[in-house]
């Protein structure tokens, strides 16, 4: 029993610690959060964008290979 006490004991300590560390962090604004979603969805496109051609180049390739 007296391991479950400091088991519980450990746990209490940790969440409060996390809570005493995540008052601490400078938390974007809604502005700043939406240029930044906004940046990273445009990222994500070119990437695909990018990704898709080199595919279809491979694939017209590889056709042209086996032909």
């Amino acid at each position: 029993m007296n391991k479950l006490n400091e088991l519980v004991g450990k746990i209490k300590t940790f969440i409060e610690e996390v809570k005493v560390e995540l008052m601490k962090c400078s938390w974007p604004t809604r502005k700043e959060l939406f240029g930044q979603s906004v940046v990273v969805i445009i990222s994500v496109i070119i990437l695909a964008a990018f990704v898709g051609l080199c595919d279809l180049a491979n694939w017209g390739l590889l056709k042209f290979i086996i032909r």
